[in-house]
């Protein structure tokens, strides 16, 4: 708790994906414009934050369990062919298997939406190398328990999810009020390719 590095990682991480398209901002623009209703086009960030939370917190607690019983070097071979294996099925599949909702949607269905795409891009993998030090001790023997782990596990779902809001309603905002959807055939850049690098080069880094 006392190191800033990590918490800024995740404020990063859930920066970056509240800039892609994909996680959500594209969708609550669109889903407004259509019902023609800025009140939904903000409240519609609110399941998608909620869904993509959801989402980063199964992982969290998927390997905080892991953590409490596995060996540090064995949970980080584990996550590193994770992130390579993610990294790989979406380069090759990733785009046949878009989560597809429509304009009807109502909110239940953005938060199940939100928490299937963040799923799919394996979102809450690439939190992994931040989570295991910064929740885990070193080795199970040094006896930590879940409820010791828990409060550190819950600020960084919320740090990560709160900086990936942040920034879904600042671009969401921006382009429903100024920009406008006509912006993005001019281009926009493939955040979906920096993703699956960063995907396999982190795994690559936490197997050696």
């Amino acid at each position: 708790m006392t190191e800033i590095s990590p918490w800024l990682v995740l404020a990063g991480l859930g920066a970056f994906h509240g800039a892609n398209p994909a996680m959500g901002w594209l969708f609550a623009v669109a889903l407004g414009l259509h019902r023609q209703s800025r009140r939904v086009m903000w409240l519609s960030l609110v399941p998608i934050a909620v869904g993509h939370a959801a989402s980063i917190a199964a992982v969290v607690v998927a390997v905080v369990t892991l953590g409490l019983v596995m060996d540090r070097r064995v949970l980080d071979a584990l996550a590193g062919t994770a992130l390579l294996g993610w990294a790989a099925y979406y380069a090759l599949y990733g785009h046949r298997h878009r989560v597809r909702v429509g304009m009807r949607t109502g909110m239940v269905g953005l938060g199940l939406w939100s928490f299937l795409m963040a799923t799919s891009h394996g979102a809450g993998l690439m939190l992994i190398p931040v989570i295991i030090p910064l929740c885990l001790p070193t080795s199970p023997a040094q006896g930590a328990s879940a409820m010791d782990i828990a409060p550190v596990s819950l600020a960084a779902v919320a740090v990560h999810t709160g900086a990936m809001l942040a920034v879904t309603a600042a671009v969401a905002g921006l382009v429903h009020e100024w920009l406008g959807l006509a912006f993005l055939r001019r281009g926009w850049i493939n955040l979906d390719l920096i993703w699956i690098a960063a995907l396999a080069v982190t795994g690559l880094l936490l197997i050696l």
